[in-house]
């Protein structure tokens, strides 16, 4: 297969790693981990992260938005309503539509509320925006967001910042089979790689921050993550071999001695 280029709502990124702002043991650091994945997209959540008051430390001294393109996102909100709050207040600081949308169900495990998701995709995308939906891994919902206008569909591969790597290959490959829109792993990949499983499934790329920002060496790993998104992706464009219950020997038997 040849590669097409990753291009989310008309815009085309170079990178298809995306990165998030949080988590960092300072925005230096984090402004390192990021130059080091190559990534041109990083998330922002705009309820915790400083973008506006230039009294205090802000993302913006250290990443520049004009070279990185920022992605407001909408964590650690519980209804449409804030969500959509959140976002509209994004908009006036920084003109961004570009948003990832983000409706949490419960605080403890952090599962997507995915009723009030729709509905705030819905109401976004008729204000304007361009709605990046993180959802939970269930193909008839991920349809239903696609009809209601989002621009990228955001399954997690599993809880957020649990590491655990991606739970449902099945259901990841039924989306990928059934949508056209650009499809990002979000929340769950724990090590390297997890980010190479997501791209050889056939995802146009995949979002990390735990595993990134709480590892023993986050530059390192930033390092790790960049090259394994290249390498799956390398690896599901050369196309596998079907796999063998039964062993096959590298050579023939012609002309054996």
């Amino acid at each position: 297969m040849i590669d097409k280029k990753f291009k989310i709502a008309n815009k085309i990124f170079k990178s298809r790693l995306i990165v998030g702002t949080g988590k960092y043991k300072s925005f230096s650091e984090c402004a390192k981990a990021i130059k080091t994945s190559g990534a041109d997209i990083v998330t922002v959540a705009v309820r915790r992260v400083n973008i506006s008051n230039k009294n205090k430390a802000r993302l913006m001294d250290y990443i520049d938005p004009k070279k990185i393109t920022y992605l407001p996102n909408t964590a650690g909100c519980f209804t449409a309503e804030d969500a959509i709050r959140t976002l509209r207040l994004a908009r006036e600081i920084g003109g961004w539509k570009l948003v990832k949308l983000e409706v949490l169900g419960d605080k403890k495990n952090l599962f997507p509320e995915m009723i009030e998701t729709l509905r705030s995709t819905e109401l976004l995308t008729k204000e304007g925006f361009k709605v990046m939906v993180y959802c939970n891994d269930d193909p008839l919902m991920a349809k239903r967001l696609e009809n209601a206008g989002a621009v990228a569909i955001m399954p997690l591969a599993a809880p957020i910042g649990s590491g655990l790597g991606i739970q449902n290959k099945v259901n990841i490959k039924i989306i990928r089979k059934q949508t056209k829109l650009p499809l990002i792993i979000d929340a769950g990949i724990g090590q390297a790689s997890d980010a190479s499983i997501a791209m050889e499934l056939g995802c146009d790329g995949v979002l990390i921050n735990t595993a990134i920002a709480k590892a023993k060496n986050p530059i390192q790993m930033a390092e790790a993550m960049k090259l394994a998104v290249i390498s799956g992706r390398k690896s599901y464009l050369s196309g596998r071999i079907n796999p063998n219950l039964f062993g096959s020997a590298s050579t023939t038997n012609k002309g054996i001695i």
